[in-house]
């Protein structure tokens, strides 16, 4: 199946009712036929459900929808896609490996790689994500895992996922890929070498601002050799009520994905050419400092700018105060337009040094791109734009 059919159909579990919409499993425990059935499961002699926290038939059919769509063999759900980073980092490394992380992360994941991590005696190193020779320079004889997202949170820096995970197979390490930012229509990173794909579920899969959730992607024998019993003992579970919510955010996601990076690389041309903008970052454009890598590893420039505003911080937040139509949040890949200022919400904990060397100016600002009619929106840019002089 083609990705638009099996986000509508893939990994479908009906009851004997046969119900069209998938089935809400609102369960915490499942009866067994008799006390040698319990057991065959619990062997995993028997492949049936035990216990919400380890498997439930509509997690299931989400991570199984998941595995089509990112062409991966296992998939494991969970409450958010923090708890999907923090697994996925965890499963690979114990007291006394080391890690290689690109510096340019999303605040929490930062906090995980700099702060979690070393708390319990694995070592980090951070590398400009960009930069091979780096990745290549920080490798350890202890490395066991890199880690890295792109495009990038905020800035939207795009990295050579093959020539990273070439290094990192090398040193017998595992690459994992958060691409949250690219979705899995618009990038695949599987096929450039990552062992496991992490997603917030929350953003584009949900894409409506209804739940949180996460998913962690990779072959069948690393979920079970490293992930799975790592899940199932801390019982970071998504809950069923959500993986029904993202399975119908599935079923419209390419057509979603599609206007927003429609509306995202307009929007970025009408953004570079406003007198208040510094500059606009956006991957597909010509000026993009990595846009050919961009345009060879990805589908589409995704659904998110990034632009800096001439006059800082005051600048930055008069513009956004003004906007009407698109709102201010911190959370991305929604139906709505959302702008958020990277220094003061997700990258605030960082000391003004750090967002310095992560690119992220006073003047800095992240629109995720909605469904809004694209006109209203450049309205509503323009009508904050004109507020900067009034």
């Amino acid at each position: 199946m083609k990705p638009a059919t099996a986000l509508v159909h893939g990994g479908s579990l009906r009851s004997s009712f046969g119900e069209l919409s998938e089935a809400l499993y609102l369960t915490q425990s499942f009866a067994y036929p008799s006390a040698e059935a319990a057991e065959a499961r619990f062997k995993g002699e028997d492949p049936g459900f035990i216990y919400s926290r380890f498997s439930n038939p509509t997690v299931a059919m989400f991570e199984q929808r998941m595995c089509l769509l990112e062409g991966a063999q296992a998939a494991r759900a969970t409450a958010s896609g923090m708890a999907a980073v923090t697994a996925a980092m965890l499963s690979q490394v114990r007291a006394g490996d080391h890690v290689v992380s690109a510096r340019a992360l999303f605040g929490s994941c930062l906090y995980v790689v700099e702060e979690l991590l070393p708390r319990f005696g694995v070592e980090t190193t951070l590398v400009d994500g960009a930069d091979i020779a780096q990745w290549k320079k920080a490798v350890r004889k202890e490395t066991k895992a890199f880690f890295l997202e792109t495009p990038t949170n905020p800035g939207l820096e795009v990295y050579d996922i093959k020539a990273i995970a070439d290094v990192a197979h090398e040193a017998g390490a595992k690459l994992i890929v958060d691409n949250v930012f690219a979705t899995p229509l618009l990038q695949k990173p599987f096929e450039f070498g990552a062992d496991l794909v992490v997603y917030s579920a929350t953003k584009h899969i949900d894409g409506q601002g209804r739940c949180l959730g996460g998913v962690i992607l990779a072959s069948q024998a690393l979920i079970d050799e490293t992930l799975h019993n790592l899940l199932r003992q801390t019982g970071p579970a998504l809950s069923p009520f959500n993986a029904w919510v993202l399975l119908k955010g599935l079923e419209t996601l390419p057509l979603r994905v599609a206007r927003q990076t429609e509306s995202a690389a307009r929007i970025a041309d009408f953004l570079a050419a406003q007198k208040g903008v510094s500059r606009a970052l956006y991957p597909f454009r010509d000026d993009h400092p990595q846009a050919a890598l961009a345009k060879r590893q990805m589908l589409g420039g995704g659904t998110l700018v990034c632009f800096e505003m001439r006059g800082g911080k005051e600048a930055a937040f008069k513009f956004a105060n003004a906007l009407e139509i698109i709102k201010i949040s911190n959370n991305l890949g929604d139906a709505k337009s959302l702008i958020t200022h990277p220094a003061t919400t997700t990258h605030q904990r960082l000391a003004p040094e750090a967002r310095a060397k992560l690119g992220i100016s006073d003047g800095m600002l992240r629109l995720s791109l909605g469904l809004e009619d694209i006109d209203d929106l450049i309205e509503d840019l323009e009508f904050g734009l004109r507020a900067l002089s009034a």
